[in-house]
């Protein structure tokens, strides 16, 4: 009987190969995340300084941002980390030795699938419960920059945009009691254009801070058409244009807000397409587990990188294949009972293939269904 298949040896193989995927699949998570995390915080901060989300929110929506793509980014690390795991083992030898002591790989699966069902639970959590409210979270925070616009407005020396966005304001300084000094006002009102320019500015805010009125002291306005030849001219002590500040929140949420309950509850395609997008993911990690352990085998010294590109294949057909399958789904195009079930079976039929391939059951198939005569 050799070592591995007494409980001692295959515990100690387990051990050993949860500990080299578990490490690989945490680098490689970090790598990814490093990667997109740096992507990320650039448009991030563009949409702070046009005042789309509050400056103080920068960091909870990178934040809110990093859970989104931990849903997306546990089954692919996972996956490459089963690949260079297993490559590694087979460069150096380990694998076969691994196999002359009667390991194949079925009993691969066992530590494998521990950790992938623990991490399929995870991102069961992350999918169907974290990552909506994380995309409302981000809407409500955007809502909430357009309500206090209105409150970026004291800025010198930048162009703004206030009210329903057909007006735009620029000062050339701010002073301590947040008066704005020459002042530069265009506003569009119909076929007709405004502009105002004055020496001093401020904001007067009604008491539910609902209403706002911006008051001009000292300066002309110029009211006409574009291309037209007569234009009015107002010279004035004291001039004020209010404007109301847009109430946040929405009544209708998207597929993308929506909670998961609420999307079990909803017959409309685009709600199914969105529920089983979502436990895509969970699926997904799952087949590419069963998936990598056939693919990631190699003959021995060659590179621990050799299969990464084959990897990198699968996983993007496999995207690709969910991605048409749910706008497929939102169009009615596939029965509802399909969804994206068939592209998850259609993967674990390639991973079976390949699993009785290695194993030479295809092989003996043959050779029993072949007639006598053509064996001989």
């Amino acid at each position: 009987m050799s070592v591995a298949k007494t409980p001692r040896g295959a515990s100690l193989l387990n051990r050993y190969l949860l500990r080299e995927v578990g490490q690989t699949w945490l680098a490689v998570t970090l790598v990814l995340l490093l990667i997109l995390i740096t992507n990320q915080f650039a448009a991030v901060l563009g949409d702070a300084a046009a005042s789309q989300i509050p400056r103080d929110a920068i960091v909870r929506v990178m934040a809110l941002t990093i859970v989104q793509y931990l849903t997306i980014l546990v089954p692919l690390s996972f996956f490459l980390a089963i690949m260079l795991s297993l490559a590694r083992l087979y460069h150096d030898s380990e694998m076969a030795a691994m196999m002359a002591c009667g390991i194949g790989p079925v009993q691969l699966y066992r530590p494998l699938l521990m950790l992938g069902l623990v991490l399929a639970g995870a991102v069961a959590w992350l999918s169907l419960v974290a990552a909506p409210a994380a995309v409302r979270e981000v809407q409500t925070l955007a809502e909430l920059a357009k309500r206090d616009t209105g409150l970026g407005l004291l800025e010198p020396g930048r162009f703004i945009s206030f009210g329903d966005g057909a007006a735009v304001m620029y000062a050339e300084s701010l002073t301590g009691d947040q008066h704005l000094h020459k002042v530069f006002v265009q506003r569009q009102r119909g076929k007709r254009v405004e502009i105002i320019l004055a020496d001093e500015a401020w904001q007067n805010i009604s008491g539910d801070g609902r209403y706002r009125e911006l008051v001009f002291a000292r300066g002309r306005r110029y009211e006409g058409e574009p291309g037209g030849a007569r234009f009015r001219i107002v010279e004035f002590a004291e001039h004020g244009i209010p404007f109301v500040i847009p109430v946040a929140g929405r009544t209708a949420l998207g597929p993308g807000e929506q909670t998961t309950t609420a999307l079990l509850a909803s017959d409309a395609p685009v709600d199914r397409a969105e529920l089983h997008w979502r436990l895509a993911p969970v699926l997904t990690l799952l087949v590419l587990t069963i998936i990598a352990v056939p693919l990631a085998k190699t003959e021995p010294r060659r590179g621990r990188f050799s299969g990464l590109a084959a990897a990198i294949l699968v996983y993007v057909i496999y995207a690709n294949l969910l991605a048409a399958g749910r706008g497929w789904v939102e169009r009615s195009q596939l029965p509802e009972f399909s969804g994206l079930w068939w592209v998850h079976g259609l993967f674990l039929v390639v991973a079976g293939t390949m699993l009785l391939v290695q194993r030479g059951t295809l092989r003996k198939w043959q050779r029993r269904w072949q007639p006598a005569g053509a064996q001989a």
